[in-house]
């Protein structure tokens, strides 16, 4: 196995999907052997491919907050890590961005995740993230509303986008009761 170090190196410059891309690769991720949080997300959006900051957008504000983490702890690789389903921006389609790439996790995933030991707390962030993490959820809705059958190691979260404040008016029982629960853990694992 590479050194973590060496492996970020190779997914940095990686170009398997280039021909797919709208704009050139830029895999955006945050790691360290350390992180004892995983934040398994989609793909990063325009915003995010342009600086090369994970959730440096409106949904990472979003996220955040539910979180209770500020900016400083947030991007504290030895914290928090950010690997997502896709590490680039796959494009724009009819109605938001189009999915990840599907060459990008079976290409670094089980390359990468071995090397995240310390994980005290995994959040699938989106459908795709809860695919990978979560086969068996039926629906975003039904992986977020069982969140206490994988609770405290694994949680569904849908998307904090933008886009999905109608499906948070329509559960309100996601910031009502989960993100308190879920800012409490956060701060537990940290202070671990």
């Amino acid at each position: 196995m590479a050194d973590l170090p060496a492996l970020l190196r190779e997914i940095r410059a990686c170009t398997v999907c280039a021909a797919q891309l709208p704009h050139a690769p830029r895999p955006v991720l945050q790691a360290d052997a350390r992180a004892r949080i995983l934040i398994a997300g989609q793909a990063p959006g325009r915003k995010v491919h342009e600086s090369g900051i994970p959730f440096d957008d409106a949904s990472g504000e979003r996220l955040r907050d539910w979180l209770g983490l500020d900016r400083t702890r947030f991007y504290d690789a030895a914290r928090v890590a950010i690997v997502p389903m896709g590490f680039c921006y796959p494009g724009k389609g009819k109605s938001g961005d189009l999915p990840p790439r599907p060459e990008c996790a079976p290409t670094w995933q089980a390359k990468l995740l071995p090397h995240l030991r310390n994980l005290r707390l995994t959040l699938a962030v989106g459908q795709y993230a809860q695919a990978r993490h979560l086969p068996a959820a039926a629906s975003l809705t039904a992986a977020v509303a069982s969140w206490r059958e994988h609770w405290p190691s694994l949680l569904a979260l849908p998307h904090p986008s933008p886009r999905n404040n109608l499906w948070l008016k329509r559960n309100p029982w996601f910031e009502r009761e989960l993100v308190p629960t879920l800012r409490e853990r956060v701060a537990q694992v940290l202070a671990e």
